[in-house]
């Protein structure tokens, strides 16, 4: 499973947003990710890739990530 962040512009807004990719590998992930940016491009909202990783846990907020955060 991966991760990919987008930045969402809006004249002069801009914000972030990230999605859960399914692909076999990071390159997979990075393409679709690239694709998914491509078609989301057609309304005023411009949407730029910023990065993908690989997450084991996207998204998911739990006594793990408060401890690296602590720590």
């Amino acid at each position: 499973m991966f991760l990919a962040e987008f930045k969402l512009r809006f004249g002069g807004r801009k914000w972030y947003v990230r999605r859960i990719v399914e692909a076999s590998n990071l390159e997979e992930a990075k393409e679709k990710a690239r694709r998914y940016a491509e078609l989301m491009n057609r309304g005023e909202v411009k949407w730029e890739l910023g990065y993908v990783m690989e997450s084991k846990r996207p998204l998911l907020l739990g006594n793990e990530e408060i401890e690296k955060l602590s720590g």
